[in-house]
Formats: structure tokens, C-alpha cells, sequence
């Protein structure tokens, strides 16, 4: 297990190889597709992104309310390939990692190798869980949004794996093909 800080500095990506778990702590920018398609829009319209994305991480996540006196309510990953269509603009301007579950497009993953960005996965099922690894949350933009609203985390050993590593290797191919070498 590995502990890392965030943001994640380009050598720690490059480091990493896919099945390796870690520990991230630091800060993590929250985003669902809804989000993610507007800044994208503002990508287009050559205007500035609302928090500078450089170097950051995104989480794909649609916080629960949090229980009084609670930080965050349940914070269980989104399907990743939701926001496949906008994350290569936003590797081509320095995003660094991604947290989610499921599988990335070709697209996805060729802008990471060119990005050298790292993909991780968060369990699903696990989000009463992963909430625990939250200590601060608070709204940077689109509170219109709701839960989907682009949140900074202040994460503590939150548990992910790596499943697509800056050199394209995919957990969801190699995981599978050493399982059957096994049988």
C-alpha cells in the first residue's frame, strides 16, 4: 500500500502501475458529468476554468447530504465512462488523476499516456465508507447543481486502486488475463 499526497505530483503518476493500492490524502475536486460538460463549455468559449485544474484531482462523485454534525454524507464513486467524453480537454490542460469505477474509452486513456495522468478506482458499494475519509468539504461552483456541484475535499487515506497507470496499462484487461492464467 502506498501512501500518497495530493495534489499528485507528475513523478508519483508516473511511479505508479496499475494494481497498486494507495492511500490519497490531500485535496480532491468533486465532478459528475453535468459538471464536468460545463467546464468544458468555458474550455471552448477560451474562458478560464472556475479552480485551476493543473496537477489536480478529480473524484467522480455526487456527495449525499451529510447527517448533522456529519462532513459528508455517503460519497460512493459514478460510473466513469460518464464523463469520457469530456476528460481528454481536461487532461490536455493538466489534470493529473481521476477517481471513479468502471471502465475508461480508448480516447480516455490515450490522453492520459499524452498527460501522463493516472486513473484510480474507488470501491462502489463502499460509500458510508469512503465518506469517513473526508474531513472538509466545501462548494467551489455550480451550487446549482446540488450534490453534483464541483466540491475541494480535504481527503485522509482514502483507499483507491490504481487501474490505469500513465503508460495505458488497464487493470480491467491485465486483472482478468492473470485470473485465467491461473485456472
Amino acid at each position: 500500500m502506498k501512501k500518497l499526497t495530493l495534489p499528485l505530483s507528475k513523478e508519483a503518476a508516473l511511479s505508479l502501475r496499475a494494481g497498486d493500492t494507495v492511500l490519497l490524502t490531500g485535496a480532491v475536486y468533486t465532478g459528475r458529468d453535468a459538471a464536468h460538460k460545463r467546464l468544458v463549455a468555458l474550455l471552448e468559449a477560451g474562458r478560464p476554468l472556475p479552480f485551476e485544474i493543473a496537477g489536480e484531482t478529480i473524484y467522480y462523485v455526487g456527495p449525499a447530504p451529510a447527517r448533522p454534525g456529519g462532513v459528508v454524507g455517503p460519497a460512493g464513486p459514478t460510473t466513469s465512462c460518464r464523463m469520457d467524453a469530456y476528460t481528454p480537454p481536461l487532461l490536455s490542460m493538466g489534470l493529473r488523476a481521476m477517481i471513479g469505477k468502471g471502465s475508461r474509452s480508448r480516447a480516455v486513456i490515450d490522453a492520459m499516456k499524452a498527460a501522463g495522468a493516472v486513473y484510480f478506482g474507488a470501491t462502489g458499494g463502499a460509500a458510508a465508507l469512503i465518506a469517513r475519509a473526508v474531513k472538509k468539504a466545501e462548494v467551489i461552483c455550480y451550487e446549482d447543481l446540488g450534490a453534483e456541484a464541483v466540491h475541494r475535499f480535504a481527503v485522509e487515506d482514502f483507499p483507491a486502486v490504481v487501474l490505469i497507470d500513465t503508460l495505458g496499462n488497464n487493470l480491467y484487461e491485465t486483472g482478468p488475463a492473470a485470473y485465467r492464467a491461473e485456472e
